[in-house]
């Protein structure tokens, strides 16, 4: 296997997406092939208690690489193999990855929490869906209703209020062009499409979070922000039922996989996870779309960008012991 030629590649890999960007994945390079894990110093215990977010992301880099490696015509396979803080290897196949998707793709993707002209057409949604159903799911749009708006709030009201959960996000925030880790991981005040005043707000409020906690910061911080007033269409992926921790690494795959599909339509994504994280509004938006809830496991704000987005950190991957 021509490991030192994917050695090379692997800082394109990382453009793959995470949960407050925080990069989980790792590699290991071995005589039998790459094993693909995660550190256990990148999880979000907290915000995700049950790693649904962190497969996806596993998933979704797996799929980064396998792209990435196609397209520099080295032939390479994921075989699932789970173990303690591994969840597969990157094998040598018998031919490239077939995918129509570039590193360029993979390169120019960004998530975007800018405004939107539009939503996307009924040909993108028709392809994000074809794509999902061959995994056994589908993409449903989630309708509009004032009511999506208040299940919005609600979510992040209950994620603010959660001392654990907004420990972990300001651990993960990167507010200031001074952070030490501004330029390698987590979200920038840029990303978040904040203002200078508002990135400054967001960090006296949550520095004084246990003196304004009991005074209702919770609400006015879940009130603060309005991103269905930035226009789009959101978007829900729903896995089939019994999906287990391998089948979430594999929609993470698909969910790489729909991103790229909308990116080479001219649309962006914004995730709107906080809608499943919070087991009352996942709750609602099931029996909005007539599914069960736990079959949610995407939710995101998808339309036409008005301008580029800010391009996210990424760390320089760190070689581990062959």
């Amino acid at each position: 296997m021509d490991l030192e030629t994917f050695r090379a590649l692997e800082p394109l890999c990382w453009r793959a997406p995470s949960a407050h960007n925080t990069q989980p994945w790792r590699l290991r390079y071995e005589p039998a092939g790459i094993r693909v894990g995660w550190d256990p110093a990148r999880e979000l215990p907290a915000g995700d208690p049950t790693g649904r977010d962190l497969r996806l992301s596993l998933g979704a880099f797996v799929e980064t690489c396998l792209i990435v490696a196609a397209d520099a015509d080295l032939p390479l396979k994921y075989v699932a193999d789970p173990e303690d803080q591994w969840v597969g290897w990157l094998r040598p196949a018998e031919g490239p990855y077939p995918t129509p998707f570039r590193t360029t793709d993979v390169w120019e993707r960004r998530t975007d929490r800018g405004r939107f002209s539009a939503g996307p057409d009924p040909e993108a949604l028709a392809a994000v869906d074809r794509e999902a159903r061959q995994a056994g799911g589908e993409v449903r749009v989630v309708p509009q209703a004032d009511r999506l708006g208040a299940l919005l709030r609600t979510a992040d009201q209950h994620l603010y209020a959660d001392p654990a959960i907004t420990a972990e996000l300001r651990r993960w925030l990167r507010l200031d062009p001074t952070h030490p880790n501004y330029r390698i991981d987590g979200l920038t005040d840029r990303c978040l499409a904040l203002s200078r005043p508002a990135a400054v707000g967001l960090r006296v409020g949550l520095a004084a979070y246990p003196l304004l906690r009991p005074l209702g910061l919770p609400r006015l911080l879940a009130a603060a922000d309005d991103p269905l007033a930035r226009g789009g269409t959101v978007l829900a992926l729903i896995a089939p039922e019994g999906l287990d921790q391998a089948g979430q690494v594999e929609f993470g795959r698909l969910l790489l996989r729909c991103w790229l599909t909308l990116h080479t339509a001219g649309l962006a994504a914004h995730p709107l996870s906080q809608l499943i994280d919070v087991a009352a509004t996942r709750t609602v938006l099931g029996t909005l779309l007539e599914v069960a809830p736990e079959r949610l496991v995407h939710v995101t704000r998808v339309g036409r960008p008005t301008r580029p987005a800010p391009r996210s950190a990424r760390r320089i991957p760190s070689d581990e012991p062959t």
